[in-house]
C-alpha cells in the first residue's frame, strides 16, 4: 500500500496510465520529494536501512571490503561511495536479469553496469538505474569509448572506426553481427533516451 501511494507522484508511472493509490499522506509527499531524484541519498539510505533491518554491517549486505579504509570522514565518504557503486551495479544487473544486453552473455563476474553519460560527467545521475546498461567487460570499453552506442530506440549502432576491419572474423562476430539489432530491454528503469542522445552526441565516434 505504501508503495502504491507513492506511485501517485511518479510522472514515469503517469505516462504508462498507472496513477498509484490516492489516499496518501504529508509524509509521503515528503519522503517523495526527499529523495525522488537524489540517487546518491536514497541508494545509501536504503542499503543502511536493510542492514539494520537484517542485523548485519553495511559491509556483509553490500559485500564491500573496508579493512583499508582510514578511520574518520574520509572513511565515511569513501564507504558510502563503494556502496552507491554497489547499488547501482545490483539495480543494473537486476533490472537486466544479469544479461549483457548487447549479446546476452549471462556470467555475472563478466558483466559491467555501464553509464551512459560518464560518472565524471553528470553527478545528479551517477547512479540512476536509467543510466545504466548491463554491458560485458569488451562492449563496455567499446562504449565507453564511442565505438559503439545505443540509438533513442534501442538499437546498436558501429562506428566508422570498425570500417577497416571489416574482414577481420572477430570483429564480424563481436560487433558487425550486432549492428542495428535491437538490446534486450531491462524489466524496468529503460534507458534515458535523453542520455542515449548525449552518449550518441558526445561520445560516440560516427
Amino acid at each position: 500500500m505504501k508503495i502504491g501511494n507513492f506511485g501517485r507522484f511518479d510522472p514515469e508511472l503517469r505516462k504508462r496510465g498507472i496513477v498509484g493509490l490516492s489516499n496518501g499522506s504529508k509524509l509521503d509527499q515528503i519522503i517523495w520529494d526527499e529523495f525522488n531524484n537524489n540517487w546518491d541519498d536514497l541508494a545509501y539510505e536504503s542499503e543502511v536501512l536493510i542492514a539494520k533491518l537484517s542485523n548485519k554491517s553495511l559491509e556483509e549486505i553490500t559485500g564491500i571490503e573496508t579493512f583499508n579504509i582510514p578511520e574518520g570522514k574520509e572513511r565515511e565518504s569513501i564507504v558510502k561511495q563503494r556502496v552507491n557503486q554497489n547499488f547501482f551495479r545490483s539495480t543494473v544487473l537486476s533490472c537486466y536479469n544479469s544479461q549483457c544486453c548487447i549479446t546476452g552473455l549471462s556470467i555475472p563476474n563478466f558483466l559491467v553496469a555501464s553509464h551512459i553519460i560518464p560518472w565524471s560527467k553528470d553527478k545528479k545521475n551517477r547512479l540512476n538505474p536509467r543510466n545504466g546498461l548491463c554491458l560485458n567487460y569488451l562492449h563496455d570499453k567499446a562504449f565507453d569509448k564511442g565505438y559503439i552506442t545505443i540509438t533513442q530506440d534501442y538499437k546498436v549502432k558501429v562506428s566508422r572506426y570498425f570500417n577497416d576491419f571489416q574482414k577481420d572474423n572477430s570483429v564480424i562476430d563481436l560487433f558487425f553481427k550486432y549492428k542495428d539489432h535491437n538490446i534486450i530491454l531491462p524489466s524496468k528503469f529503460l534507458p534515458s533516451r535523453e542520455f542515449l542522445e548525449y552518449h550518441k552526441t558526445n561520445i560516440f565516434i560516427s
